[in-house]
């Protein structure tokens, strides 16, 4: 057997995905609350940068992957329009039944499935836009899902990966003070789980940094890949063009 890393713990692969989905059963509920505390509010100028990226028009057909409680999926279906389509999906239940009866309660009715990125269960070429926001650093085997995404997109289509990355040099001190001492005393403190939280902080550590991300996407069939760096590399959006 294989080992992987789940934080900074070495696992055997096959237990990471049970591992990972213990962390989010235990944050589901708090989840929206613990981005804002976490962020200062800046996951929000992050994903909307990454749709106004995304360009979605009238009538494509998207699919949102590790969408959590939605923010992604709801922005898009504005998007596509009734002529379009958006699947709201993720691998843990708890967080994918958060999101969808937050998009109920907001009137908007989507698609929603349980979905494992690393085996999408989508023909090929389906979608004109995949998207997956701080969902690919807890997934085992990166390369692979990375296939995946590119499989079901159509020639030309694009994949939009938003995920914490490397931060810029002179604020490694600080961000790492502020990752392993603050996140996990503010998760302790709103939603009861110090530890879910000193997990999520060591995963963006294991995280390929900006330029081995372009380098597996290309790998993955895409053509041509763009990085924008948010927020001084605290953050990155990797925009990937399938041939």
């Amino acid at each position: 057997m294989s080992n992987t890393h789940f934080g900074f713990k070495s696992v055997d692969e096959s237990q990471k995905a049970g591992r990972v989905r213990g962390v989010f059963d235990s944050v589901a509920s708090r989840y929206d609350v613990m981005n804002d505390l976490m962020s200062m509010g800046l996951h929000r100028v992050w994903k909307a940068y990454t749709i106004a990226v995304a360009n979605a028009r009238p009538g494509d057909r998207v699919l949102d992957i590790a969408g959590g409680t939605g923010d992604l999926a709801a922005a898009f279906s504005k998007k596509v329009g009734p002529t379009g389509t958006v699947v709201h999906t993720d691998i843990n239940e708890a967080m994918l039944r958060q999101g969808r009866d937050r998009l109920i309660d907001t009137g908007v009715l989507l698609p929603t499935a349980i979905c494992d990125a690393e085996t999408l269960p989508f023909a090929s070429a389906t979608f004109d836009l995949v998207s997956v926001a701080f969902g690919l650093r807890n997934m085992t085997h990166k390369d692979r899902a990375l296939s995946e995404m590119n499989r079901v997109l159509r020639p030309g289509g694009r994949l939009l990966v938003l995920e914490f990355s490397k931060v810029a040099k002179p604020l490694e001190k600080v961000y790492d003070w502020y990752s392993f001492n603050v996140l996990p005393k503010i998760g302790q403190w709103v939603a009861g789980d110090a530890d879910s939280y000193r997990y999520l902080a060591e995963s963006i550590r294991m995280h390929p940094d900006q330029d081995t991300l372009k380098a597996m996407m290309k790998t993955a069939g895409f053509a041509h890949v763009d990085v924008h760096n948010l927020s001084a590399g605290v953050v990155a959006l990797h925009v990937g063009i399938k041939c």
